[in-house]
């Protein structure tokens, strides 16, 4: 082996002794485990990922690594038991019988592990004695028996605000630059959100504090509370009581300070912008839905996942108040025998709704019936449906609309149908309400949600 070789294998070696000591030790005992598989998953973003694992030996003792890149919340799996711990960069010795209840398992090293533990230990008990004096305060400065005992109420409000301290005082404490001196408090306002139905006058300010989160922020990433964070936000501005058109304000306004520090981070706007997407449609909410592809496509700097893209791509191109595309039934279709247009634009109907949908969709072949049983009263009511399928073959679309009541029409070029790609379609069913001149008026996600807003005269409200 020559001096070059072996000044080569040193620093190689030297590489893997620094990768080695970066990493901490996860080590436990719990022997009622023995012999399982234990793993350690973290958190990024919406998802988890697989750290490390190993089978528990004999006596009950494992051993697992993770990395500084790992730093954030984690979860120890094991025969359906779990046990979150907090990855600090520290050494953590856990010892017990089993996972869960978490209050059986001992930590005896990993200070801020400990700290969580005893957090989660008294926290909730004063949360409970809080309740308790918070009713009494409530019913000595409200009911005639009691509102007359000063000294009673004098030691009620002492009381809170002597348990308020003492928790202020505790996570005033913890180290400023440690993860769990950021994690507690916002852990503790995430799950008092639901709460606050009880408490609608204090909405309005767990809105303003779920604005000041920095959805870029890496702690918030591997917290495990990112769902929770952005879902809780909006959640929160539909439960204000205010009208629709004022609920929609907020949403824009949380929409713009949610995005503001993603713009350079493209997984990281792609992942949100995917997630919130979703859940504005899937609760109705297409104006916020619509707002929010629009300020992505027309403001990103980075680069949009394709399939993301798509999407927003459709709101752009067929957002309520454009023209619709006109359509030309295709050689394989199925007209009711009072029909004599060929295309959308020659049908005399106040309303038409446009459907893509296909026999290969499970969605489709429950929503479709529907629309089929509901056809009868929406003609009446001066709707008009034109169906455009999706199928490969004439069997397929036979199958799928040759007994349906309505207009429908297929090409069999599937996604690569000029149809399709005219009207921006990327899934199935897709919507869309028209008026007489083919003004895009509703994307509605069902035949139930299509019906209500005919029911409402063409209003959300």
């Amino acid at each position: 082996m020559n001096i070059k070789q072996t000044y080569l294998i040193l620093i190689f070696a030297a590489i893997g002794l620094c990768s080695s000591l970066s990493a901490q030790n996860l080590r436990g005992v719990f022997r009622q485990l023995a012999g399982s598989t234990i793993s350690l998953r973290g958190f990024e973003g919406f998802e988890t990922y697989r750290i490390d694992s190993t089978q528990v030996a004999p006596d009950g003792s494992f051993a697992l690594r993770y990395e500084p890149s790992d730093y954030g919340m984690g979860v120890l799996e094991v025969r359906s038991q779990i046990f979150m711990v907090i990855l600090s960069g520290e050494d953590i010795l856990l010892q017990g019988e089993v996972l869960s209840p978490p209050e059986g398992v001992l930590i005896l090293q990993g200070k801020q592990n400990q700290q969580w533990a005893q957090y989660a230990s008294e926290q909730p008990r004063r949360e409970q004695t809080l309740s308790a004096w918070s009713f009494l305060q409530q019913r000595y400065g409200t009911d005639s028996l009691f509102v007359q005992q000063q000294a009673a109420r004098q030691t009620i409000e002492q009381e809170l605000v002597r348990i308020r301290a003492e928790d202020r005082a505790f996570l005033t404490s913890l180290p400023a630059a440690s993860y769990i001196s950021w994690y507690l408090p916002v852990r503790k306002f995430m799950e008092a959100v639901e709460s606050l139905l009880q408490r609608p006058e204090e909405i309005p300010a767990a809105i303003e504090r779920f604005r000041t989160l920095d959805y870029g922020d890496s702690r918030l990433w591997k917290s495990g509370m990112l769902r929770e964070a952005v879902e809780g936000h909006f959640w929160l501005i539909n439960q204000l009581g205010i009208p629709r058109s004022e609920i929609y304000t907020e949403m824009h306004r949380s929409i713009d300070l949610l995005l503001q520090g993603l713009q350079e981070d493209e997984l990281r706007l792609n992942a949100i912008t995917d997630h919130l997407f979703a859940l504005l449609e899937q609760y109705s909410l297409f104006e916020a839905s619509e707002y929010l592809a629009l300020k992505v496509l027309n403001e990103a700097s980075c680069t949009l996942d394709s399939d993301l893209s798509a999407q927003l791509e459709s709101y752009r191109k067929m957002k309520v108040g454009n023209i619709a595309p006109d359509i030309l039934w295709a050689a394989h279709r199925y007209l009711p025998a009072e029909v004599k247009a060929q295309k959308l634009s020659e049908l005399k109907a106040n309303y038409t709704l446009v459907v893509f949908a296909a026999n290969w969709c499970p969605h489709c072949q429950k929503e479709i019936p529907r629309l089929a049983a509901r056809y009868p009263d929406l003609k009446a009511r001066g709707l008009e449906v034109v169906l455009v399928s999706l199928d490969e073959t004439p069997e397929e679309f036979a199958a799928f609309a040759g007994s349906l009541p309505f207009i429908s029409s297929c090409d069999l070029q599937k996604w690569n149908s000029p149809v399709v790609k005219a009207y921006h379609v990327f899934g199935t069913p897709t919507f869309l309400l028209l008026d007489s001149d083919r003004k895009i008026l509703l994307r509605p996600r069902s035949t139930t949600e299509l019906e209500t807003w005919m029911k409402q005269g063409g209003t959300e409200d």
